[in-house]
């Protein structure tokens, strides 16, 4: 009896090794889609928050001078419409929940082709520092090409098929950690099992 009931605890050892080597083999499976969606809007954000920087010193010299009152109210336009597009990109559900417009890419791209255009209109400011006027330059065509390709993948639906993986994404993890549970609690019984029989 005790042989039998070893057996069944060595043959449950081993179903237990091999769920954890599925397992394994389960998490060693990136979505090259989705690195790639995430490393397209970490580049989205830093060239947004280049435009919100060049927004700002191009806001505080036409308050500062007093000669465009009106430049600098649309700088200030330009630095909250910025804002929203960095927060955008971090996919926070709870902003993008009062947003529905933002959820689609189409509509996540046209409002970043906005804050480029934005960003680009009036440069006399920067005229003088040529070096800022070319970073100023190269942030908005930057940002503006992200927003073109968010517009031409928002209408190949490419969004869509982003949420479809990070579904499948989420309940696979979910199901990963469910079986890991699994595992330990049958593990905990085995060792009891073991105890009362020793």
């Amino acid at each position: 009896m005790d042989a039998e009931s070893s057996h069944q605890v060595n043959a449950g050892n081993g179903s237990v090794q091999s769920q954890h080597h599925s397992s394994g083999r389960s998490r060693r499976g990136p979505d090259f889609f989705l690195i790639t969606c995430r490393v397209f809007a970490v580049i989205t954000a830093l060239s947004a928050i280049f435009c919100i920087a060049f927004n700002v010193i191009s806001a505080i010299q036409s308050f500062r001078n007093g000669t465009d009152i009106f430049d600098g109210i649309f700088r200030c336009y330009a630095v909250i419409v910025g804002i929203i597009v960095v927060i955008a990109e971090t996919e926070w559900q709870y902003f993008l929940s009062f947003s529905k417009v933002l959820q689609y890419w189409v509509g996540r791209g046209m409002l970043q082709i906005f804050v480029a255009v934005m960003t680009r209109a009036y440069p006399e400011h920067l005229r003088n520092h040529q070096e800022l006027f070319l970073l100023q330059s190269i942030a908005a065509y930057l940002l503006l090409g992200c927003g073109a390709i968010y517009v031409i993948a928002g209408i190949f639906c490419l969004g869509m098929l982003k949420r479809r993986h990070q579904k499948t994404h989420i309940s696979r993890d979910q199901a990963i950690k469910d079986l890991e549970n699994l595992q330990r609690q049958r593990e905990e019984l085995e060792a009891r099992l073991l105890d009362d029989q020793a």
